[in-house]
């Protein structure tokens, strides 16, 4: 079992859509931030902690507004206010929260404060609008990862070449879930530690250091390429080594969150990073 399991690492199977364009993808900008708020003689502690997440969650959307209006001076002015609108109805998900009371248990007068890393979700409509502009080559557009294949699909014996593309500097994270729900890290990988690329540039995996190849081997059938990448270092998960990759042995949702905990780099005043999230269903025989 475990020599096949082996092979199975060495000999993976991976087919990624020919065209520039993943299946599926989404935009959006991590941050740090701080809630505050005093508990009174009609607030509840609960009241006052709602208050305070709140007061957080708003501080994230205007560091990730003033963030992005500073990445996003593109020539184009429809491009710069699509971007800007689609971050002015977005959605946030915490991926991190540390919190604090003065006192426990509080009394009237003390203060709540709760740090969180969010996740600013940008409005998917708008940011498919903005997917259609040729402008995405541009480094001062938003984070985008271009994939590609020679061909959509493989069979048994051949041997599959990725080609990764960024408009700008990234750190990436590239997982394979087989058909058994086990996932896979290919970078980076124990030969290969570094992951970070530069923009504009076409990278092939495997190629250099990797000690790999993606041959087709059964079992067969529907199975997904993750990637995640980010303007900052991406966030550790627990791996093992499997030759010349890596074992993931978290979950799935745990792996998506642990990813998300990416470095914030401070520039003037708004500290965030972008991120972005490719996937894809793949189909062998």
């Amino acid at each position: 079992m475990l020599n096949m399991f082996m092979r199975r690492i060495f000999y993976m199977t991976l087919l990624i859509l020919i065209l520039a364009s993943p299946l599926h993808a989404s935009q959006s900008t991590i941050t740090d931030s701080e809630g505050y708020a005093c508990m009174g003689e009609d607030r509840t502690k609960r009241q006052t902690e709602e208050i305070a997440l709140q007061d957080a969650k708003r501080k994230a959307i205007e560091q990730v507004s003033t963030y992005i209006q500073s990445e996003t001076e593109v020539k184009d002015f429809d491009l710069q206010k699509d971007i800007v609108n689609a971050y002015a109805k977005a959605k946030i998900k915490i991926i991190e929260r540390k919190d604090s009371w003065d006192s426990l248990p509080p009394k009237v007068g003390d203060c709540y404060r709760v740090i969180i890393k969010a996740e600013v979700i940008p409005d998917e409509e708008a940011m498919k609008r903005i997917s259609h502009r040729k402008e995405l080559d541009d480094p001062l557009a938003p984070l985008m990862v271009q994939l590609r294949t020679e061909k959509k699909e493989y069979s048994a014996g051949e041997k599959i070449k990725i080609f990764l593309k960024g408009n700008k500097p990234f750190y990436a994270r590239v997982i394979y879930r087989q058909a058994d729900g086990s996932l896979v890290q290919i970078i980076p990988n124990p030969y290969r530690k570094d992951n970070y690329f530069q923009g504009g540039v076409i990278y092939e995996i495997p190629s250099g250091p990797d000690r790999f190849e993606l041959e087709v081997i059964p079992p067969f059938g529907e199975e997904e390429i993750i990637v995640y990448a980010s303007t900052g270092q991406l966030g550790n998960i627990e791996v093992e080594p499997a030759g010349g990759v890596y074992r993931i042995t978290t979950g799935l949702e745990d792996l998506e969150n642990r990813t998300r905990g990416v470095q914030i780099a401070q520039k003037g005043q708004a500290g965030a990073a972008q991120f972005y999230e490719t996937k894809l269903k793949v189909k062998t025989k």
